[in-house]
């Protein structure tokens, strides 16, 4: 299984980004995928899930603001990121667990200035 996660950049204060996360060697469709950040000198955190269904759940700190979703004939889940804010910069990874195993890609960088 391999996540390959992209999309990140540095962005003014109220700018948007797109990130995207591809997986492979895994059956995708019936796959949930979570994405997470970690800040310089803090603790890795949960930004928002999807399921195989298309639920989707969200850390309080960007509700109305992110938007997850995902393209199964494409093996990708989208992060949308909107209005975001300096307290958005972070490193974010993309995870899925698969046979009894979670698997993570390698994070990509969102710097947010204000």
């Amino acid at each position: 299984v391999q996540l390959q996660a992209s999309g990140g950049g540095s962005v003014q204060a109220g700018e948007s980004l797109r990130l995207s996360c591809q997986a492979s060697g895994m059956i995708f469709s019936i796959s949930g995928i979570t994405w997470y950040r970690q800040a310089p000198g803090k603790q890795r955190e949960f930004v928002a899930a999807i399921t195989s269904g298309g639920g989707t759940n969200y850390v309080n700190s960007v509700k109305g603001r992110f938007t997850i979703s995902r393209d199964n004939a494409k093996n990708s889940v989208n992060l949308h990121m909107n209005s975001l804010k300096p307290e958005d910069t972070a490193v974010y990874y993309c995870s899925a667990p698969w046979y009894g195993h979670t698997y993570w890609g390698k994070g990509t960088q969102v710097t947010v200035s204000s």
